[in-house]
């Protein structure tokens, strides 16, 4: 009998209930701030505890999701996650909040690490790389969402009745997710080996540590760029609601590189010529958006923000990709969630540092206008990764034809 969900299709969705967690807290900070007497420097904290456990505890965690199982881990997550925002709704200090946060951090970390893994085994090999696109578009769609949606809800509801839905929808796709994926999917390789042994070989091999690193100088742009655009257009006297819309729109478009990513390289297009792209339409978008080339005027803010538009929406090219490498990249089918556990805290460690060297640099300058000197250090130094995963894919020989697993 044919599933009348598809398991990957699952997989995506469950993943995005996970990502609206990251981007609920944006919304919800005025009224935070004023209903528990949060002070700026505990909202500072509300926003990074989330990446906390990505950035310590992500290869681990991988190596975990390996070995007790990917559809275990990602339904442990999920719980997690609604568990931690239940709790959090009826959190009545900051201290509280910022606990809570930080359990949704590791939940997030265990619903996202095993899905590539999954989806690889799930799908058809002629569908692989369209279907890993898709999952690299489910962070921004995850977080524009949240943006978008948010402040209508907590208007309605306050901010707990926004907590108290993300929460009942995650636990709802933990339910869904257990049903629809098949229970082989918790089934260990042959020969499969224990955590630490997980971690040795993936640190031991070149594959995970390019990817991961890709992943770091694109991320370290991406939000240093996306998440001071609500700043930047306050400074410039732009509306908040204009403001709010155009940063979830620039977060938004940002799916658009990563599902074209898997339809490119499905083509086949080679993976190293979209990072190249990426990489470098993140350079040029970034230089339209922020260099001092021109003064103040309508044009100019348009031409501007279509340097934003840019920059986000080829720039998800590089994520797309990667997503698809990784499981080529890992040193064998049982360390895939293993190497998306590496990448994911390199990633996590560059979305720690990109915002505040940018905004250092900006405080340095007197502006904004240098943020483009220190993304495009990035995006530079992403393309000579590009170089180095060029050189290891053309001496790894063609991709391998993977056999999915097979569904009952």
């Amino acid at each position: 009998m044919s599933r009348r969900i598809d398991p990957a299709l699952v997989v995506v969705l469950a993943g995005i209930s996970a990502a609206l967690h990251i981007g609920k807290l944006p919304p919800a900070l005025p009224v935070l701030r004023e209903a528990l007497h949060i002070s700026l420097v505990q909202a500072g904290f509300l926003l990074s505890l989330v990446q906390v456990a990505g950035m310590t505890l992500g290869l681990a965690f991988g190596a975990a999701a390996d070995v007790i199982g990917p559809r275990r881990t990602m339904v442990l997550g999920l719980l997690i996650l609604s568990a931690a925002s239940f709790a959090g709704g009826a959190a009545h200090t900051p201290e509280a909040l910022m606990a809570l946060r930080a359990a949704e951090g590791v939940g997030f970390l265990l619903a996202s690490l095993p899905a590539p893994g999954m989806i690889r085994r799930l799908v058809e090999p002629a569908q692989l790389s369209t279907m890993l696109g898709l999952w690299g578009a489910y962070m921004p769609f995850g977080t524009a969402t949240a943006l978008l949606a948010g402040p209508a809800f907590i208007a309605l509801t306050g901010w707990p009745g926004w907590w108290w839905l993300l929460a009942a929808l995650s636990l709802a796709m933990a339910g869904v997710l257990w049903l629809s994926v098949p229970a082989e999917m918790d089934t260990r390789p042959p020969g499969a080996s224990g955590a630490g042994r997980r971690i040795r070989r993936t640190l031991g091999a070149r594959g995970p540590w390019l990817a991961s690193l890709a992943f770091a100088t694109y991320s370290s742009q991406w939000l240093a760029v996306v998440g001071f655009l609500p700043t930047i257009y306050a400074q410039a006297g732009l509306a908040g609601a204009y403001a709010a819309v155009a940063t979830a729109l620039a977060a938004a478009v940002n799916m658009v590189g990563n599902i074209a990513a898997g339809r490119l390289l499905r083509r086949g297009l080679p993976a190293p010529v979209l990072l190249y792209a990426g990489y470098g339409a993140m350079l040029a978008g970034a230089a339209v958006a922020f260099a001092d080339w021109s003064q103040g005027g309508e044009h100019v803010a348009a031409i501007r923000y279509a340097g934003v538009l840019l920059f986000s929406t080829v720039g998800g090219l590089v994520p797309g990709t990667l997503f698809s490498l990784a499981v080529r990249m890992a040193p064998d089918e049982g360390t895939v969630s293993t190497t998306v556990g590496w990448m994911q805290q390199l990633s996590a460690l560059g979305q720690f540092a990109g915002p505040p060297l940018a905004a250092w640099a900006a405080a340095q300058a007197g502006g904004w206008s240098v943020i483009w000197w220190v993304t495009g250090g990035f995006a530079v130094a992403g393309m000579g990764v590009a170089v180095a995963i060029s050189g290891w894919l053309a001496g790894q020989g063609p991709a391998p034809a993977m056999r999915p697993q097979a569904r009952p």
